[in-house]
């Protein structure tokens, strides 16, 4: 019985052309070789399982080649090819930097250097992992690397390029291999599957090379894997059930539900996904990129970005064209916050939950439409009906003639555009976080209201302030609610900017920053209001845009500023190697 190789060793490219996505690269490697132009020392640097080790073999295999095709190969029949690929070759000799990386392996391999071949013409050393050698290996290794004997070759191969010192770089031929692409790896699959005798759908075999994430010998485990359990037959569905992979249609599904404005269905849909076992920041994560590639859809010149099937991209086309741009990047730019809140979050289930209600919420029209606000939130009705609750009027003025009288003010914290009428005379209006309630008469224009001679009436306090006033009252504000330290802290950090007697902006760092204070908006009021002895004292939060202030800087925001403007402590910690944790 003939033993079992996995796909990834049985179709290991034996020859440039068979080499997947590196047609460039290995192209210029061909001319090289034709032109008897050969570097002593090359870097091959690329992510896992792009080819570089397959092609430092084939590289050095034919170089020694001494009758190599017309097409620069190897011809795989003179000694030293033969010798190749019986794996007993004396001139190639291949390290593993990452077990063998101190300066007693870098001597090994130096005494090694001084041996000349046997036959063929070049000893070639590839060193894999070459970033795993330590500093006083890549020392000892220097010299020999700059002037070795002329029939030396030298391939290093590295996945993190940046890992390695300089001095290394420069004394090499670099050589950047690309992310193999969607399509090319679906091709090899086909390939595979052909050869195998395996039945395989092109849906199935997408979605191996996208879970592959480009590299193609991840493709071919999973391709293995996949085969093995659907005994050779690998369907779609075989696929989704077979790699636990998030399948678009609940993405679909969660759509529908934004579209409708249906939350109980969105968390439905939630539950049912972790319920399957799916972590959470995965699902936020998926759901991202599913948005990100409608919007990409949308428009046919950048429907070369998707790498999906033709059929794939005219369905996503054809439901894109039905959603609104302003929709696509909100929705998107909420998941990305989610994805960014998702480790600090002390409950991330709520924190995703969350995220969903507001993708529930439909954007009010833009301001070219309607000469509104585009960023805020239209109220959901029903769930205004089912929530609110009577408050008590705002007080109003006594005033000496019933036309004198002015209708109450809505509060700060209201959309301005029109609420829904929940009642004769009530209005509900919500601040764009959905959360805040606020109750005013229904006044559609200014009218003659007559006050009642038995009604008590409350003076509104009115008392005039200046800017010093307020920054002290705003500071002892700050402080009132110990219980709500993320609150505290936002309060503390923003400066409120004065718009007009009573009106006053809030600029906070981030919209959770936002959400909170508004959140909090009517205590803070009662209390700025108590303070300053005047009840038309207004606050507007909105979210800066543009460069945040230095109270809003990251930690990572704060030690590239320090850099900048330090050169001290930009060598101190150049020097200890120091970084943030």
């Amino acid at each position: 019985m003939e033993q079992y190789i996995v796909s990834a060793r049985k179709y290991r490219p034996s020859t440039f052309g068979s080499v997947v996505g590196q047609q460039a690269l290995t192209s210029t490697l061909k001319n090289a070789i034709a032109s008897d132009r050969l570097a002593h020392a090359y870097l091959f640097c690329g992510s896992r399982g792009v080819g570089k080790t397959s092609c430092a073999r084939i590289f050095a295999k034919t170089i020694n080649c001494t009758n190599r095709t017309s097409t620069g190969e190897a011809c795989n029949e003179c000694d030293s090819c033969r010798q190749f690929n019986e794996n007993r070759s004396m001139n190639i000799i291949e390290l593993d930097a990452a077990s063998h990386n101190g300066v007693e392996d870098m001597k090994a391999l130096i005494d090694q250097v001084m041996v000349p071949p046997t036959t063929g013409r070049y000893r070639v050393f590839i060193i894999d992992e070459v970033h795993m050698l330590t500093s006083q290996a890549f020392n000892a290794f220097l010299k020999t690397l700059e002037e070795p004997p002329s029939y030396v070759v030298f391939i290093l191969a590295t996945t993190e390029k940046h890992k390695i010192i300089p001095t290394i770089l420069s004394r090499c031929q670099i050589y950047d291999f690309n992310r193999i692409s969607i399509a090319d790896m679906v091709s090899h699959l086909l390939h595979v599957a052909d050869s195998e005798g395996i039945k395989a759908e092109p849906a199935a075999l997408n979605l191996i090379a996208r879970k592959a994430d480009g590299a193609m010998r991840d493709a071919l485990s999973i391709f293995d894997q996949v085969a093995a359990s659907s005994r050779g037959n690998i369907t779609y569905q075989a696929a989704i059930e077979n790699l636990n992979v998030l399948d678009s249609s609940y993405f679909e599904r969660l759509l529908d539900a934004f579209m409708a404005q249906d939350v109980p269905s969105a968390l439905l849909i939630y539950k049912e996904v972790r319920g399957k076992g799916f972590d959470s920041q995965f699902f936020i994560n998926g759901l991202a990129l599913y948005l990100r590639d409608l919007m990409v859809a949308a428009n046919p010149a950048t429907q070369c970005l998707l790498e999906v099937p033709d059929d794939v991209v005219r369905k996503m086309a054809e439901r894109a064209a039905k959603l609104s741009p302003t929709f696509l990047y909100r929705a998107m730019d909420l998941c990305n916050e989610a994805d960014f809140n998702f480790r600090q979050a002390s409950n991330k289930q709520f924190l995703i939950e969350l995220t969903l209600i507001k993708l529930c919420q439909p954007c009010s029209p833009s301001p070219d439409e309607s000469g509104s606000d585009g960023g805020r939130l239209k109220p959901l009705e029903d769930f205004a009906r089912q929530t609110a609750a009577p408050q008590a009027e705002p007080a109003v003025r006594p005033q000496t003639a019933a036309a004198d009288v002015k209708p109450p003010q809505p509060s700060p914290v209201a959309v301005k555009a029109s609420a829904p009428v929940l009642a004769p005379e009530t209005h509900r209006a919500y601040s764009p976080g959905g959360l805040s309630l606020s109750m005013r008469k229904n006044v559609s224009a200014p009218t003659a209201t007559s006050v009642s001679a038995d009604t008590p009436v409350q003076t509104l306090r009115d008392k005039d302030f200046s800017d010093a006033d307020f920054a002290g009252v705003w500071s002892a504000v700050a402080k009132a609610f110990p219980a709500d330290p993320l609150l505290t802290s936002v309060l503390v950090a923003v400066k409120p900017e004065r718009k007009s007697p009573t009106r006053f902006a809030v600029a906070t760092g981030t919209e959770m920053q936002a959400e909170i204070v508004r959140k909090a908006l009517p205590d803070v009021l009662a209390k700025l209001r108590d303070g300053l002895e005047n009840d038309e004292v207004e606050i507007e939060v909105t979210v800066c845009e543009g460069e945040m202030p230095p109270q809003f800087w990251t930690e990572q925001q704060v030690l590239e500023h320090l850099l900048k403007s330090s050169p001290a402590v930009a060598e101190m910690i150049s020097k200890y190697k120091m970084r943030l944790i």
